[in-house]
């Protein structure tokens, strides 16, 4: 770095790998301009959710800590979906002041390598990302989204992420018809994962959607309108065992499943992991009886649906979807949402620590600001 050349600050926040409630700020200064091939983005808003404690619980397991590398064996650092705006590219087609969506770390800025190059967004073809999951590596350029609108860019960062894996496993259930099953209940019915799907289901009159749920969260779950039947964990045993059930578990409760597999016994049809922020392990062999717990991953099912329906028709179907679930998420008379808008880095730190202890109302959701 010459002495004329100039600089940014940047700002990144780190996360201890096997504390998650600890993090830590990391500043530099780097060049200001992009090298050759290569484009500097400003992250300016993202989403935290339980999604994002998933992703740090399974960091190692299923490589999320290897999207964006810290080189410190102990410090990871989180990935979040959110927009960034280009402040400088040396790529054609990629130009300043274009504003992405996609899979960024909790930082201020970030370098990408652009490939791939269309109207639609770019991929990043940074090396060390060849090898992970490519649906993470693609950016969205927001004048060409057709899912996109300013006003509902929150909403977006809250929910698509999400809301993909809720539409897709409803497609894989559905795609399997249901696995006989004329009952499907979901743990953790208050998660914003797990009620988007039941939202995927209701004009399925086929399958019956039972919500568990704790206590707690009974009257909110009840209120989504959304499942048919609202059963506290300690209700679960009042549940008919004739009715042929799919189970879908969003807790990651190995107790839980345990009482699922050997109340319902011959009338479980099938075990659907769909992932939890509360259990950082993966499905264990506990000598159930019944059918094996299977771990669903939702960017299986999209390859499928892409070889079937074409990447276009399944944007049109997952694009119109997604809006009519939003547009009904943040009518306020439906009762589904409080957004909640922070700023700054110190607010992302204080919210990851309140949402790896569980804290945080199934109705809020949280947004970070960084930019202006």
């Amino acid at each position: 770095m010459t002495a004329t050349q100039q600089t940014i600050a940047v700002t990144r926040l780190f996360t201890r790998k096997d504390a998650l409630n600890e993090s830590r700020l990391e500043a530099s200064e780097e060049p200001a301009g992009a090298a050759p091939g290569e484009v500097l983005l400003r992250i300016d808003r993202f989403a935290l959710t339980t999604n994002n404690i998933t992703y740090a619980a399974f960091g190692e397991a299923m490589q999320y800590w290897g999207f964006f590398p810290t080189g410190q064996h102990e410090w990871g650092h989180m990935p979040v979906w959110g927009f960034a705006d280009v402040v400088s590219s040396t790529v054609d087609g990629v130009d300043v002041g274009e504003r992405f969506y996609g899979y960024f770390p909790i930082a201020s800025h970030i370098r990408m390598q652009p490939e791939r190059v269309t109207d639609r967004g770019f991929y990043d073809a940074a090396e060390h990302r060849a090898r992970l999951t490519s649906a993470y590596n693609q950016y969205t350029r927001v004048r060409n989204d057709a899912a996109y609108a300013p006003e509902l860019e929150n909403y977006q960062m809250l929910y698509r992420p999400l809301f993909i894996t809720s539409f897709m496993l409803a497609d894989f259930l559905q795609d399997n018809h249901f696995f006989g099953a004329k009952r499907l209940v979901v743990s953790s019915a208050s998660s914003k994962t797990a009620y988007g799907t039941a939202f995927c289901l209701e004009d399925f009159p086929e399958i019956s959607l039972v919500g568990l749920t704790s206590k707690r969260n009974r009257g909110f779950v009840e209120g989504l309108r959304s499942y048919d039947e609202t059963v506290t964990y300690d209700e679960l045993e009042t549940l008919s065992t004739d009715v042929p059930t799919l189970y879908v578990d969003f807790s990651g409760d190995e107790s839980l499943r345990a009482r699922i597999h050997q109340y319902f016994g011959a009338s479980l049809v099938y075990d659907c992991y769909a992932g939890s922020a509360q259990n950082t392990g993966f499905l264990r062999d506990l000598r159930l009886p019944g059918p094996k717990p299977e771990f669903y991953f939702a960017p299986v099912q999209i390859r499928k649906r892409n070889a079937d329906w074409g990447p276009q028709e399944v944007n049109r179907r997952f694009n119109a979807a997604q809006r009519q679930f939003i547009d009904h998420a943040r009518e306020p008379g439906n009762g589904w949402l409080s957004l909640i808008q922070e700023r700054g880095f110190g607010a992302a730190q204080e919210r990851i620590a309140r949402l790896v202890a569980g804290g945080g109302e199934p109705k809020e959701g949280y947004v970070v600001v960084l930019g202006d």
